[in-house]
């Protein structure tokens, strides 16, 4: 979809009133729904709505040998399928660069957080290790899909038990009640500069009017600490311009986390 001028210019006249399209303020989401337990038959599966934005992520998981440079470690796999049903700006075929950047940067906050514990995932140091596998599916893009995916991931990931493993083999369909070996929930915010300012949670037509955004990912357990970041777009950012979206991610990044914890113990 192709925003009008007009309609850039009418978003950035309200962003200077601090009021956006649909009333919101700039740095407001809107609202976030969590649910897990959606396919019977991955080991782990959740979908996360921030408001007609809609992303499941699937967690499965299998056996390997591990790689040389870490025989004692697990391994992760992200992987996003951006289909038509989701966006008229998508396409059947092979994964594009929106997608392989969507899966990168869920991947990055994940791996850089060390939520999921890798070496706990050894099963024969050398020979044998899980390998945990995140499908991620839109199902409606309206603008910010990086943060839905990351909530549907995060909270796939805590839901899902290891498959029954009898001699190497996996019994596919039979579950343990084993979790997977996690530490600290990272949290994905991504703010994007719009007319002279950043907002959070953007509506497509917002997304489409951006020059750039910042996605940051962190953990908030016991102090606030910075895992991954990557900005995008080609309009440049000022150290104080990235320093206010650090910020941002900080200050909305624990509301977003107290939020998720409480929709999980739901």
């Amino acid at each position: 979809m192709d925003v009008s001028n007009l309609t850039k210019k009418r978003i950035e006249e309200l962003l200077r009133e601090d009021r956006r399209l649909d009333k919101r303020k700039p740095l407001e989401y809107r609202e976030i729904f969590i649910e897990t337990g959606i396919s019977k038959n991955a080991e782990g599966s959740a979908r996360a709505k921030i408001g007609d934005t809609e992303v499941l992520a699937g967690v499965k998981m299998g056996i390997m040998e591990p790689y040389t440079d870490s025989p004692d470690k697990g391994s992760l796999m992200v992987t996003v399928e951006l289909s038509p049903i989701a966006s008229e700006n998508f396409e059947s075929g092979p994964p594009t660069i929106r997608a392989i950047e969507l899966a990168r940067i869920i991947d990055r906050g994940i791996r850089e957080s060390g939520f999921i514990d890798l070496k706990k995932l050894c099963v024969k140091k050398g020979e044998l290790v899980w390998n945990v596998f995140i499908d991620i599916y839109p199902l409606n893009d309206d603008g910010n899909l990086i943060d839905a995916a990351a909530l549907a991931t995060i909270a796939a990931l805590k839901e899902a038990v290891f498959p029954k493993l009898e001699d190497d083999k996996i019994s596919y369909g039979e579950f343990t009640t084993k979790k997977l070996p996690l530490g600290n929930m990272p949290i994905t915010i991504t703010s994007y500069f719009v007319g002279d300012r950043f907002i959070v949670d953007p509506t497509t037509e917002e997304e489409e009017s951006a020059k750039c955004r910042v996605s940051v990912a962190m953990t908030f357990d016991k102090e606030d600490y910075i895992h991954a970041l990557q900005k995008s777009g080609d309009a440049p950012l000022t150290e104080k311009q990235i320093d206010e979206a650090l910020t941002i991610a900080s200050r909305e990044g624990k509301k977003l986390h107290a939020k998720v914890l409480s929709q999980l113990k739901k």
